[in-house]
């Protein structure tokens, strides 16, 4: 009988870089990624606090507040969740991200340019088999009625709900099965977004200072003040985008039905936090490789 090929794992063909500003910081920051070996994950490196290397797991979150933030030994890396998604997306599993500043830079607001960057560089099949994280049984976490839940399911497929008091935000819902088509056609594109009123307290508390209506959908009193909007229901599109970013701290691909229900940052990671200390509810395990879109893999693993 002929054996079936494993999915392998994989990382960038070449190095890449962009310039950007931090969405809260405000700083200019350079990002460049860069291939990895097999087994490493996605590590970032702050280049400007001695190359300190910060994986992205959940072992080394750090404070929620409008973003998802990692740090190591006192050294942060914020806003990281639009790139971890597209890393996602695209089935990037072990990539160097170097940074010379504290945070990840925001770009338009969406996680498109990254999907550009990722495409720019090229993906390579490594020697190593992938492994995915298959959810048993189910997991939750809640906040009043903010909510977050996990169910078996063969794929990823990810389900949100938002609900604002606001004329625009009333109530929207987007469902998806996370495929790299699904994620760079409708939802990449969909960009952060705020409220008008309370733009000046973020400042005042030192976040924001980047934003502006080019990285981010403003809200004002009765309507969005930078149109068009790139979706009609851009913003649970957004959510959803955000919530991929932050399942990536799980260290391994997924295979789960995710629901959020008015959620945010800290209740996606702690929903991972809760799948990561139930291992009675999950298993490892690998499947072949789809016949139209087997690449050999690469004898030799960058250094």
């Amino acid at each position: 009988m002929r054996s079936r090929r494993m999915q392998k794992q994989s990382t960038l063909k070449e190095a890449t870089s962009c310039v950007g500003i931090g969405l809260h910081s405000g700083g200019k920051v350079t990002l460049t990624l860069k291939p990895a070996p097999a087994d490493s994950g996605i590590v970032f490196v702050r280049l400007d606090q001695n190359g300190l290397r910060i994986p992205a797991t959940a072992r080394h979150l750090s404070h929620i507040n409008h973003a998802t933030c990692l740090a190591r030994e006192g050294v942060r890396v914020e806003t990281v969740e639009h790139l971890l998604a597209a890393f996602h997306a695209l089935g990037v599993d072990n990539v160097i991200v170097e940074l010379d500043g504290p945070e990840v830079p925001i770009m338009d607001g969406s996680a498109a340019p990254f999907i550009y960057l990722i495409h720019e560089a090229g993906i390579r099949s490594l020697t190593a088999v992938r492994s995915v994280l298959k959810l048993t049984s189910p997991i939750s976490v809640s906040d009043g009625a903010r909510s977050v839940a996990a169910y078996p399911c063969d794929s990823l497929r990810l389900s949100y709900t938002i609900n604002f008091d606001h004329p625009l935000l009333r109530h929207q819902e987007y469902s998806a099965e996370i495929d790299e088509t699904s994620f760079v056609d409708e939802i990449a594109p969909a960009r952060t977004f705020g409220f008008l009123k309370d733009v000046e307290l973020m400042r005042q508390s030192g976040l924001a200072l980047g934003g502006s209506l080019d990285n981010a959908v403003v809200l004002g009193e009765t309507g969005v003040l930078n149109n068009p909007l790139r979706f009609p229901d851009e913003f649970v599109r957004h959510k959803l985008l955000d919530l991929l970013g932050d399942l990536v701290l799980l260290g391994n691909p997924i295979k789960a039905h995710v629901v959020a229900t008015r959620a945010g940052h800290e209740l996606h990671t702690k929903l991972v936090e809760s799948i990561l200390d139930t291992p009675q509810s999950w298993e490892f395990v690998t499947e072949p490789t789809p016949a139209a879109s087997a690449v050999p893999a690469e004898v030799a693993e960058p250094a």
